[in-house]
């Protein structure tokens, strides 16, 4: 169990320093109405809900908003009707996206997001095109500092965890979907969770070791992120370390 997870953490710190504190709240409280809407208001007995509670409860939203936020799902208080669409495309640099949106307007959001990819490089794809290279994996990350790497590797093999990575700041534990609550719930009694949520893990990546497009990959990527009606933004990208310093350092 060994390997390192570059653009993914740096994507996840980006999204980590994120400022814009309400934006982030409503992306998170409409996935909690939908999981309510999808699966009922008991996150015990609903996986989904219970994995958008942890990031609710991550980002710090006050209680009384997580419960009217599932109370609009299960329909105990009005709502807007917001309907989950999966896009497909690719950005500069032949990289595949798998964007995922939550809308009331689906004609609004679809013209919008295709804007966005032609205007910076990329193009909205086909359903298909580019999701048989995803696999559905839950994704736990634990800061390093502090935490013994092997007490840590011993705890995720008891656990179940499919595999450990380490990155120069987080322990990435990967977990198929069926256990990760469990697992999560098991390494949180022991470890500080920085970040626990299903994602989509590409099987093949596509290396950007060009300056100008990674850049371009990122604006793109920014700006999707930015998007009000784009709840997660998954990609292929294998940028190199020392590409990902001079972006950084930009």
């Amino acid at each position: 169990m060994s390997g390192h997870s570059k653009w993914a953490n740096i994507k996840y710190r980006k999204a980590a320093q994120d400022t814009k504190r309400a934006k982030i709240w409503t992306k998170l409280l409409k996935e909690i109405t939908i999981a309510a809407r999808e699966g009922g208001g008991d996150e015990n007995a609903n996986p989904r809900l219970r994995t958008a509670l942890i990031k609710a409860r991550s980002n710090n939203i006050p209680n009384d908003t997580i419960i009217r936020a599932i109370k609009k799902g299960t329909g105990e208080l009005e709502g807007i009707h917001y309907e989950e669409i999966t896009y497909e495309g690719y950005g500069p640099g032949s990289v595949a996206l798998l964007i995922e949106a939550v809308t009331d307007n689906k004609q609004r959001t679809v013209s919008e997001i295709r804007y966005l990819l032609t205007k910076h490089g990329g193009s909205l794809g086909e359903a298909g095109s580019v999701a048989w290279n995803f696999t559905r994996t839950g994704i736990i990350l634990i800061p390093v500092e502090n935490i013994s790497e092997d007490d840590l590797l011993a705890d995720v093999l008891e656990a179940g965890a499919e595999d450990m990575k380490r990155d120069v700041n987080y322990f990435e534990i990967t977990t198929d979907l069926s256990s990760f609550n469990d697992i999560h719930e098991m390494l949180a009694k022991k470890y500080p969770i920085e970040n626990a949520e299903i994602s989509w893990v590409p099987r093949t990546t596509v290396k950007i070791d060009d300056l100008a497009t990674a850049e371009k990959f990122v604006k793109l990527y920014d700006l999707l992120k930015d998007h009000d009606d784009i709840q997660n933004i998954w990609d292929n990208s294998d940028i190199p370390e020392e590409i990902i310093n001079q972006l950084e350092s930009n």
